[in-house]
């Protein structure tokens, strides 16, 4: 009988796993696709000042909020982007530019993903919200602050 239970246990354990490495499987595309996103699209549009590529991975109703030096930071996606356009970019500035992926996590359609922007004289650590909408992953939501590392 404990030998029968044993067996019981053991293959339940492994049904258990099984699923587990499915749903990690089926979210590896989506990890995939947010990663392309930000190195390809948020990172270097960041990097290049290119509003029209970062602006492509953005929600049209995105908000912005956050604290820049301790001050409160708020703005639209449309003026986030306007004052991408208008800036000098870090690119042309010389100085050293660094995005690093710190985490992502996805559920179902929607995703969080924490990121470090080093640039200029900041350090960033910016939390994006993302949704899956019509295949395609946006941003809909980013975070901000400024840290010393």
């Amino acid at each position: 009988m404990k030998t029968i239970l044993l067996i019981a246990f053991m293959l339940c354990t492994l049904q258990g796993i099984k699923a587990q490495n499915n749903i990690k499987m089926e979210n590896q595309a989506d990890v995939s696709a947010i990663t392309d996103a930000l190195e390809n699209y948020y990172f270097k549009g960041i990097y290049e000042g290119d509003e029209r590529r970062l602006g492509s991975i953005f929600h049209e109703s995105a908000l912005l909020f956050g604290d820049i030096k301790g001050q409160p930071y708020f703005k639209t996606v449309d003026l986030y982007l306007s004052g991408v356009k208008s800036r000098q970019s870090p690119k042309d500035s010389g100085k050293p530019f660094k995005g690093e992926i710190l985490n992502i996590n996805v559920v179902n359609s929607i995703a969080t993903a924490e990121i470090n922007v080093k640039m200029y004289d900041f350090n960033y650590r910016d939390f994006l919200s993302f949704h899956k909408i019509n295949g395609k992953w946006l941003i809909v939501n980013k975070m901000l602050t400024d840290t010393s590392e």
